[in-house]
């Protein structure tokens, strides 16, 4: 099961762990203060991977402790909201970017204080810097950050001719239309583009990073209104609507399931799901290549989507500071690195988040911990991080997002055209995002 699915799949009642306090200290002598930290960091590789670096933190520090807790990921921003309105807002909070919009509008999400924002935007990547701000204020500290590729199976394309991965729409279609395979009742055998209504990062996720690599956008710059009418739009969604009503792609088909299975050629996907790939696959996993997003024509800048998760500070927390400190400790404060190089150093996020086979912002870390013999599938993710464009986070970004998918759905399941998707998507999102502020 792969670590995002692994999330989802976590209980709803509230868990914790790590240095637990009888109650709330108040920073006296002999009561140290207790920060809680809200994430969906539960259970497994996950809540092993955070609770290393906490009970580090507990063993070296007196005066201030460290408390997890962590919900269901799907019930992570309802918990942020209503734990807020009673009163039991946790300290520190581990949201996923794509909300920052929201909670900054409630007044969950404190700013940055000057020296941590400039830390912040000095040691991470433009794209980590933008996912982890609202309105060019910085909110925290990035955490775990997506960028989206190319994966396909080297086998498949070399048995259909192919030389080696698409760069271009042109030579994306035509390797999915060479790829897919039909039995003679019409069943897919092979999807040449993993097209899938599985969840948002097969279906939206995708999307965005073709679109961004076509120079469009989702939502406009103002964060008043969609952008995706445009050329750039009707170019993705016209891409998209080929592939499936020419055979190349199958959006009921399961592509975490069927491209580890050998039936489906290529799909764009987010990077952490390598890791869930190589232990999947086993020995199979040798057929696995990633590329960058194919762009529209050869001479087209790269661009595609990054998504991520950022720890900010609530502004109900009674010791800011504190919160702050642990924070920088954490994200920005380098420390040796266990089986690495002599003298190789990076933070313990991004320690954290290659234990688990995903990246954060920073690529100095990034370069140092995965090293000269890492999985070279996932350079081109590193790479990605120069330039890739974070998903925009207005008020209501959640719910735009969910009506992009809907479309997205009905485009491919022919119940819009590219014409209707694109205005229904148009009305829908700019009524929400009009709304929200």
């Amino acid at each position: 099961m792969s670590r995002r699915h692994f999330a989802l799949a976590l209980p709803s009642a509230l868990l914790a762990s790590g240095c637990a306090a009888p109650h709330q200290g108040t920073g006296r002598p002999g009561d140290p203060i207790v920060l809680t930290l809200l994430s969906h960091y539960a259970s497994g590789e996950l809540k092993a991977a955070l609770q290393g670096p906490v009970d580090e933190w507990n063993a070296t520090h007196d005066r201030v402790k460290v408390r997890t807790k962590a919900v269901e990921f799907t019930d992570l921003l309802t918990t942020f909201m209503v734990r807020q309105a009673a009163g039991q807002g946790a300290d520190i909070l581990h949201p996923y970017c794509l909300w920052n919009g929201q909670l900054v509008r409630a007044g969950v999400l404190r700013p940055a204080p000057p020296e941590h924002a400039e830390e912040i935007r000095r040691g991470y990547g433009e794209a980590a810097v933008g996912a982890a701000s609202v309105g060019g204020e910085v909110y925290g500290y990035p955490t775990e950050m997506q960028t989206y590729a190319l994966y396909y199976n080297k086998r498949l394309l070399r048995e259909a001719g192919a030389a080696g991965p698409p760069h271009t729409w042109r030579e994306l279609e035509e390797t999915a239309y060479r790829t897919a395979r039909r039995d003679r009742y019409g069943n897919t055998l092979v999807q040449g583009f993993g097209l899938s209504t599985y969840d948002d990062s097969t279906t939206v996720g995708q999307t965005l990073a073709l679109l961004n690599a076509a120079g469009g956008r989702f939502v406009a710059a103002d964060g008043r209104s969609t952008a995706i009418d445009s050329p750039a739009g009707r170019a993705v969604f016209g891409l998209e609507h080929r592939l499936v009503t020419r055979g190349a792609s199958a959006p009921g088909v399961n592509v975490y399931q069927a491209f580890p299975s050998g039936q489906v050629a290529m799909v764009v996907g987010a990077g952490w799901w390598t890791g869930s790939l190589k232990s999947l696959m086993g020995s199979a996993y040798r057929d696995v290549g990633v590329a960058p997003v194919p762009v529209p024509e050869a001479h087209d800048e790269r661009a595609t989507l990054c998504t991520g998760f950022m720890l900010g500070v609530n502004t109900a927390s009674r010791f800011p500071r504190e919160a702050w400190q642990f924070l920088s400790w954490l994200n920005a404060r380098k420390a040796g690195v266990k089986g690495a190089s002599k003298g190789a150093r990076a933070t313990r996020m991004s320690t954290l988040q290659v234990s688990v086979g995903s990246l954060t912002g920073r690529a100095d870390d990034m370069r140092t911990l995965l090293g000269a013999g890492g999985d070279p599938n996932l350079r081109p993710f590193l790479d990605a991080l120069a330039y890739a464009v974070p998903e925009p986070n207005v008020p209501g970004a959640q719910q735009a997002k969910s009506l992009l998918r809907k479309n997205i759905e009905a485009l491919w399941t022919g119940q819009q055209s590219v014409d209707e998707a694109l205005r229904t998507t148009r009305r829908q999102v700019d009524q929400e995002v009009a709304r929200s502020w």
